[in-house]
């Protein structure tokens, strides 16, 4: 480590660096700046999920309707048989976000 030292006004040498206020205080806007942002990130994450979710049962729900036009029945209700034909879904059927459950019918076929 070099450590730069440089002559002030009265041929004193004096070390260039920070001094502990000027490090004090960048840490205390970087913990203020953390405070606000952590809690945002954290809503942000579940909002995510939240819509994750909600896309995931409205693209089980166009499947079903579209199984029920093609096959003449509804899919079991729980989705092994649509899950099983790369037709409908070529990556298997997503699980929920939110409990990383999976996807069943209710008694009025959608998904749930």
């Amino acid at each position: 480590m070099v450590t730069i030292y440089r002559t002030g006004q009265k041929g004193r040498q004096r070390r260039a660096g920070f001094s502990l206020l000027e490090l004090l205080a960048v840490v205390t806007i970087l913990g203020i700046i953390a405070v606000v942002v952590i809690p945002r990130i954290s809503v942000s994450a579940d909002a995510a999920k939240q819509n994750a979710h909600k896309q995931n049962i409205a693209e089980i729900n166009a499947a079903v309707e579209r199984w029920y036009f093609e096959k003449g029945s509804y899919p079991k209700a729980n989705l092994t048989d649509i899950g099983a034909d790369s037709n409908y879904f070529p990556d298997g059927i997503p699980t929920n976000p939110l409990t990383s459950a999976k996807y069943t019918l209710n008694s009025k076929n959608r998904a749930q």
